[in-house]
C-alpha cells in the first residue's frame, strides 16, 4: 500500500521535516498492517517535493505516479492499494489509472468539481468523509464518487459520522474502515478479481 498525506493547495517549498499531515497517516499504516499481519505487504509513504498542490502544475499527482514508479522498479509488477488523505487523496484518485493500482482508500479527499474521471474505469474507489468537514467538502466527494461510477469505477461513498477533516475525532473508526477497505481490495487482487 502507498500512503499519500494531505498538503495543501499552493505552496512551492518542500514539506516540513516534521510533518503533521505525514505524521497523522502513520496510524493508518500501522492498522492496515496490523489487519495484515497475516500477509507479506510493502508499506510505504510519498515525500512530496512541495507542499502544495500548485494548480495546473498537479505536483502531488505527479509525485504520486513517479511513487508508482519506482516501487514498480524495486518490487515489481504488484497489486498497490492507494491510502490518500484531502490534498493526497486528489493525488492518490488521480494517480489511480496506473496498472498496479487496484483501488483507492480517500479519506476526506479534496475533490474539486471537473476533476477527472475517466481514468478511473475498472477501479475500485472508496472514499470516507465526515459531512461537517470544514477543510474539503463532502458534497463534492459525493459528486466525484457519482461521477466516477457512471464512468465505470467501482465507487463509493462512505459518510463516517465524525472527525472533520483532520480524522481525529473517533479517528479508530477511520483506522478500522480503512484498514478493512484495504485488506479486502489486497485479496481480491490476490484471487485475480
Amino acid at each position: 500500500m502507498l500512503l499519500l498525506h494531505g498538503g495543501r493547495s499552493e505552496g512551492l517549498g518542500p514539506p516540513p521535516l516534521v510533518d503533521l499531515a505525514a505524521l497523522r497517516m502513520r496510524p493508518f499504516a500501522t492498522a492496515v498492517a496490523r489487519a495484515l499481519s497475516d500477509r507479506d505487504v510493502l508499506v510505504a509513504e510519498v515525500r512530496y517535493r512541495h507542499r502544495g498542490w500548485n494548480g495546473a502544475r498537479r505536483d502531488a499527482a505527479l509525485d504520486a505516479a513517479a511513487a508508482l514508479v519506482l516501487l514498480r522498479e524495486r518490487a515489481g509488477r504488484i497489486p498497490v492499494v492507494l491510502i490518500g488523505h484531502s490534498m493526497g487523496g486528489r493525488a492518490a484518485l488521480s494517480a489511480a489509472g496506473d496498472l498496479m493500482v487496484r483501488g483507492v482508500v480517500a479519506l476526506a479527499p479534496w475533490c474539486p468539481p471537473g476533476e477527472p474521471v475517466e481514468h478511473l474505469e475498472g477501479r475500485t474507489i472508496h472514499v470516507l468523509h465526515d459531512e461537517a468537514d470544514r477543510i474539503t467538502s463532502a458534497r463534492e466527494s459525493w459528486d466525484f464518487v457519482r461521477r466516477a461510477r457512471a464512468a465505470g469505477a467501482e465507487a463509493v461513498g462512505i459518510p463516517m459520522p465524525t472527525g472533520g477533516h483532520a480524522m481525529l475525532h473517533g479517528a479508530v473508526h477511520w483506522h478500522r474502515r480503512t484498514a478493512a477497505l484495504t485488506a479486502a481490495l489486497l485479496s481480491r487482487a490476490e484471487s485475480g478479481g
